[in-house]
This record gives structure tokens, sequence and C-alpha cells, in this order.
């Protein structure tokens, strides 16, 4: 293991965590010894190229398997597969000792709060190590501790955040399926093999709703803190508590609509 990492670059911890991601197959075995070849390296190198151009590890793992399995390019064409375009996100993961972790949440490392955080998957295990999915989410949950928020209310609220995120990006992606690219989606359902102008207007289309969805998301997120803080402070003016709450991502405002009604 210690020879492959030299020859590609990385180092056998970061091998270690490829492993566990299935990203390279597992290696032929001899009873207690383990050996790689040429074809771990090109895999590796592989992923290499692939992290430069700008992919994610899902978005490869999701790559190499389609290749393995023979399948087409048409079969890679899901505007969630992140293979076509750069990732969305613009996040960086982040190793942290148990001692670091520690420094971070303090008295809040409990076991239950690592449960929880490992099954959102805001952490991973690497050997002796954690990985923060986000250093931007780490360092969010880190201020909200330090300013007094308990970590399993700060969890608490990352999983229902990610489940609105989820269903916001689940409107995008059908008002995109339904009234832009209908029909070269359904050219592919029926098996058709994509032309290079089809799959450049694809890859072009997803591209752009990157800054849409995420101005529109900032835009509404924004003027909806405004409304809230604004309600906030008015019931602390007149005396009184105000009831304001979001929504849960399965109610919409018609269902809230129906049941005053």
């Amino acid at each position: 293991m210690s020879e492959l990492a030299a020859e590609a670059g990385i180092t056998v911890r970061t091998l270690r965590f490829y492993r566990e991601r299935k990203l390279i197959p597992p290696p032929r075995r001899e009873g207690r010894i383990a050996w790689y070849n040429e074809h771990h390296l090109a895999r590796l190198r592989t992923i290499a190229a692939l992290l430069e151009r700008g992919h994610n590890l899902g978005g490869i793992a999701q790559l190499l398997t389609a290749f393995e399995s023979g399948r087409d390019v048409g079969e890679l064409l899901g505007l969630d597969s992140g293979s076509l375009v750069a990732p969305f996100s613009e996040e960086t993961p982040v190793r942290l000792t148990p001692e670091e972790l520690a420094d971070h949440f303090k008295d809040d490392v409990t076991v239950d709060n690592l449960a929880t955080s490992l099954d959102i998957g805001y952490l991973a295990v690497d050997g002796d190590e954690f990985v923060h999915i986000s250093r931007r989410l780490l360092d969010a949950s880190t201020d909200l501790v330090a300013a007094g928020v308990p970590l399993a209310a700060v969890l608490d609220a990352g999983r229902q955040v990610r489940a609105h995120a989820d269903a916001l990006a689940g409107l995008f992606i059908k008002v995109i399926r339904t009234h832009v690219l209908q029909d070269v989606l359904a050219r592919v359902e029926a098996g058709a093999e994509l032309g290079p102008e089809e799959l450049t207007r694809l890859a072009q289309t997803i591209d752009k709703l990157r800054p849409l969805s995420k101005g529109i998301v900032d835009a509404e997120l924004s003027m909806a803190m405004d409304r809230a803080i604004g309600a906030e402070l008015a019931s602390w003016a007149d005396g009184t508590t105000s009831s304001t709450s979001p929504a849960s991502p399965s109610t919409s405002p018609a269902d809230e609509a129906a049941d005053d009604d």
C-alpha cells in the first residue's frame, strides 16, 4: 500500500480513504498479503485528474462505476450526477483528530452527537481521524455552539435545513426537466444516443442553473430572515412572544391554509 501511494503521489491515509469510498477496487490477496498493480495506479491517477478538473468524489464514484458496468454516456446524464459539469458545491472537507474535534465542541462531543453527525453525513471516519464534509458548516457549527446553542440542537437544525435544501433542489430540477430539457431527456429515456451539440446544450443548461438557483435561494432566504426578525422584534416591543416558525419540508402554504379552514 505504501508503494502504491508513493507512486500515485498521495498519502497512505488518502489511499485508505479512497478504498473506504470504494473508489479503487480491492487488492488481490494471497493469505495476509495484499497485492496492488498497474490497474490500481491508473485508477488513482484518473481520480487525481478528475479532482483537478473540479469533480467531487461522489461524481467520480458514479462515473467510474458507470464505466465499469459498461453503461453509455446517455446513462450518465442525470441532472444530479455531477459527471458532465463541475459540482455546484464549493465545500472543502476538513480532517480532524479526536482532540481537534473536542477543541471545536468541548463537552458536546458525546456518543449520541457523534452518531447523529455520522448519520447525517457531516462526519466520516478515516482511520484514527474524522473527516468533516464542509469547512463552512464546521465553522458555523462551532460558532453556534460557542454562542450557547447545544450541539444536539445544531445537528437537529442541520438535518431540517438539509431536508428543505433537498426539496428546493428537487423543485429546480423539476422546472428544468419539464420546461427546458424535456426533448433531450425524452430521447435519453427512449435509448437514443445524444450528439455533441445536445450534450453541450445539456451541460450549459445545468451550468446556468448554478448562479440562478443560488441567487434565488439567497434572495428569498434573506427576505424571509428580514420578515422573521421584524416579527420577532415587534413581538418583543409588544411584550408578546412571536409564534412564527418555519414550515416543515412536508408542509406547504396551501396545506396550512386548508388546516386553518
